[in-house]
């Protein structure tokens, strides 16, 4: 039910029920006038109105019932009572009991592998998952394996983060401090085995967390993965599930990776299988890849209609880094001598000399202090892109979210590309 002019609209949401709303190219605004509602795991204020960006796709989730006004012109807007939020806060309670249990016994808590193909909303219940056991005084990791899509950082990365407070409806989690590794492309296919070597780092990081403190030992980690579930996506997802030795994994929406799941994990682990939400919008290549471009910008420049940054731009000369590239090209087997072996230079660090053909290359800045110092397994300081290169005056001009110089001298360079339009 609904009244009210185009731009001003009142949605009145009976209990367990959700408004679904995608933005189109204009920002909308939401206010909760009556009742309680939550967006994805995180209750509302009353009376404050929360600013939804063009690209947004929300779902205002109530248990009670509310009613809500929406100011702006959205591109869908509708009540649905069609949703499995009972499931999943079922999910979470289920979880939260192995807390207790960990908890009583001093063990260690719940890891929990969120699994699926692209576009189930996997990224979603890991954000519902976090948000409730916060709400529920919880402290826990949050790991992002996804490597084109990761909500942490820019794309061609992993990495874990502490979550020690509830998202914010509309920009997420702020104020965390995840450690990032460098995997340097948009998919696990191109370096399958750096992508599981990047795994069982942030698994060892996981580990030293919960000795160190109790509470994320008890809070345990949910895991978000990538949405390649096929022949090898499928073994990068097992190697995420034992690296984290993880004792629950939700499959959304997939009942033939359930049943993979199911023979090839240990037997304690508990393996679920749940729907995803109809509101779940499938996305093409290209917007796929509009949002990747997007998170990079947003690393350099803030969210847009949130929060600006003002990055810088400075020179750097060739003889102060040290640029490589992870992973050694294949080498097909007509090419070998006869009876040689292939080696494998997955993780062989290779030197890479600047030239024309880095423009528009991120890289990111290794906290290694030189190449012999186990380059891969070192977590980045942070995030480059190469804007031009000078032969002549053996320099480069790079963009970057802190001015110069850099922090460290050794630079890891990406297949992601960024062109800064702004």
């Amino acid at each position: 039910m609904s009244q009210g002019s185009e731009a001003e609209k009142e949605y009145v949401l009976e209990r367990e029920s959700e408004l679904r709303l995608e933005v189109a190219s204009s920002p909308v605004s939401v206010l909760l006038l009556s009742g309680t509602v939550e967006v994805f795991g995180t209750e509302l204020a009353k009376r404050r109105p929360y600013e939804f960006q063009s690209g947004a796709k929300v779902a205002f989730f109530t248990w009670h019932g509310c009613t809500l006004k929406l100011m702006g012109s959205p591109e869908v807007a509708y009540i649905s009572r069609e949703t499995p939020m009972v499931l999943y806060l079922n999910t979470h309670i289920a979880v939260d009991q192995i807390r207790h249990r960990a908890s009583r016994e001093g063990k260690m808590g719940p890891r929990v592998v969120i699994a699926g193909s692209v576009d189930v909303g996997k990224s979603t219940m890991c954000r519902l998952l976090l948000n409730y056991a916060i709400r529920m005084n919880r402290r826990l990791c949050y790991v992002e394996t996804d490597v084109g899509q990761g909500s942490l950082c820019i794309p061609g990365t992993m990495g874990i983060t502490p979550i020690e407070g509830p998202a914010d409806p509309v920009e997420g989690f702020s104020n965390i401090q995840p450690m990032i590794f460098h995997y340097g492309h948009n998919s696990p296919s191109p370096n399958v085995k750096l992508f599981i070597n990047i795994i069982n780092r942030l698994a060892a990081v996981f580990e030293k967390k919960c000795e160190v403190n109790e509470k994320f030992r008890v809070g345990g980690c949910v895991i978000n993965t990538c949405g390649w579930v096929d022949g090898q996506g499928y073994k990068t997802l097992v190697e995420v599930c034992k690296a984290f030795k993880a004792d629950a994994v939700l499959v959304l929406d997939n009942e033939r990776l359930l049943n993979q799941l199911e023979h090839d994990l240990p037997q304690e682990a508990r393996i679920l299988l749940l729907p995803k939400s109809a509101g779940v919008v499938s996305r093409s290549r290209t917007v796929r890849r509009a949002t990747r471009e997007e998170k990079i910008r947003e690393y350099f420049y803030g969210k847009k209609g949130l929060l600006s940054y003002f990055p810088f731009t400075f020179d750097v000369k060739f003889s102060d880094v040290k640029i490589y590239k992870i992973g050694a090209p294949v080498v097909p087997d007509s090419c070998l001598p006869i009876g040689a072996t292939k080696e494998d230079g997955s993780t062989t660090l290779l030197p890479v000399q600047p030239d024309k053909e880095l423009v528009n290359s991120l890289a990111s800045v290794s906290m290694a202090t030189s190449s012999e110092d186990d380059v891969i397994n070192h977590n980045s300081a942070g995030f480059v892109c190469i804007m031009t290169v000078d032969m002549e005056q053996e320099t480069m001009s790079v963009l970057s979210p802190a001015p110069g110089p850099l922090p460290r001298k050794i630079l890891l360079l990406s297949e992601v590309k960024f062109v800064d339009i702004r």
